[in-house]
């Protein structure tokens, strides 16, 4: 074996020991934060006498500051030490998620929910699309990021049933404080450990395609943030992002206070519910990368979209026919790629890294928007006009989601091409 050979096993060694990291905080530090808080729904409104809108504005709070500040984040990736920096970011998410079980006020839930998500930024919002676009390349990220966010699923499988048991057996305060306790055991290694930056561009990971495309082509065309915040389609992918946050909001949150609070669906049968999406989001995460890579973004969005409005339809029938339950969390989890991966693949794809991490952190602004907005408004909305009505309100904005992404992905590839053709001719222009 020649030295070349073994110099590109390395980088693609150390690359995929990277997405492992990832794959960890998504399931065990982050994964807790994010996937079992609706869970805690309707335990604490029953002991504290919350209604749904006020507990609802936990979520709108928790990411609205940290989706202002995004942009802030992402620029500080590329300025301080990255593992002292995961590691601050991993003390805020799960310590956060631990000082819920003291909380005794509705304002505590509210300040709690900005820290531990402003952490959850760090390390996963903004943090683990960082490292991937920074460790991979156009031909390889899909497939790097579906593997990394597959950690979230698979953390998902044991947390659902894991939680539902604590909360039941020894109250929801026992179980924020353990479940936080094992998630800031399991970020301090990781941060302290396996969590860097490439140290130049040999050890990026690069698929073959990419290989022979460079010695060819060595344009970059990627864009400034004030360069995305001139082109229409940036604010256009930035409003179907939004109204992803709104039916993501839905979907992710609410579902389980509707299954126990008004059709008074058993524990074990809402639990089975979230196992099952977590398997099928894992299945659903994984091939969303792939897809991405090899169809690319129109139709691996088309792909999505068919998944969240049959999974919208299920929900509506749920109240007939209560094992429709499954088949919405199954849909559901099929499309968690479009949310949990499209923003950081279409930033990086449409708008390159030259400043990718503010580019990102305000793409992540309209969906944080847009989650935030929704959750609140949701709760208005059922406890005013009733589920049903609420939950159709939801399918309208699936169909706005995604037609306002495709307008967003065909305009930008376009331009793209264009744009390159125009930096080529440029080139030529020096030489000559």
């Amino acid at each position: 074996m020649n030295n070349s050979t073994m110099s590109k096993n390395k980088k693609i060694a150390t690359g995929w020991f990277i997405v492992i990291a990832c794959m960890l905080v998504q399931a065990i530090p982050n994964g807790i934060v994010a996937n079992t808080q609706a869970l805690y729904m309707y335990p604490v409104m029953e002991a504290k006498g919350f209604t749904l809108s006020q507990f609802s504005l936990i979520f709108t709070i928790g990411m609205i500051v940290p989706a202002i500040i995004g942009p802030f984040i992402g620029s500080l990736y590329g300025k301080l030490n990255t593992k002292i920096f995961y590691l601050v970011g991993g003390i805020l998410l799960s310590g956060g998620f631990m000082t819920f079980s003291i909380a005794e006020q509705l304002w505590q839930f509210y300040a709690i929910a900005a820290v531990a998500q402003i952490g959850s930024s760090i390390v996963s919002g903004i943090g683990i699309p960082m490292l991937l676009n920074s460790w991979f390349d156009e031909n390889t990220k899909g497939k790097a990021m579906g593997m990394a966010f597959a950690g979230g699923s698979i953390g998902n499988i044991f947390l659902q049933q894991l939680v539902t048991r604590t909360i039941s057996s020894s109250g929801y305060a026992h179980s924020y404080f353990v479940f936080g306790l094992v998630g800031l055991v399991a970020i301090i290694p990781i941060a302290l450990f396996m969590v860097r930056m490439p140290k130049n561009e040999n050890e990026i990971v690069r698929g073959k395609v990419q290989e022979k495309e460079e010695k060819i082509n060595s344009i970059d065309i990627s864009y400034t943030l004030k360069e995305a915040q001139k082109n229409k389609y940036f604010w256009i992918m930035g409003m179907g992002l939004l109204f992803v946050g709104i039916y993501v909001s839905a979907y992710s949150i609410q579902y389980a206070a509707y299954f126990q609070g008004e059709l008074k669906l058993s524990t074990s049968m809402i639990a089975t519910t979230g196992s099952l999406f977590a398997i099928s989001s894992l299945l659903g995460t994984v091939v969303g990368g792939i897809l991405f890579d090899k169809l690319g973004v129109i139709k691996a969005l088309l792909i999505g979209a068919i998944a969240v409005v049959g999974s919208g339809y299920a929900l509506l029938m749920t109240e007939s026919i209560p094992l429709f339950a499954h088949v919405h969390s199954i849909l559901k989890g099929v499309a968690t790629f479009i949310y949990l991966m499209g923003p950081a693949y279409m930033v990086g794809s449409f708008f390159g890294n030259k400043e990718y991490g503010q580019i990102l952190g305000l793409v992540n602004l309209n969906f944080a928007i847009g989650f935030c907005g929704g959750s609140a408004l949701f709760g208005v909305f059922a406890e005013n006009f009733g589920y049903k009505f609420t939950w159709i309100g939801i399918l309208v904005c699936v169909v706005m989601a995604f037609t306002l992404l495709t307008i967003a992905a065909k305009g930008m590839t376009n331009v793209n091409k264009q744009r390159l053709e125009k930096m080529k001719n440029e080139n030529l222009t020096k030489v000559a």
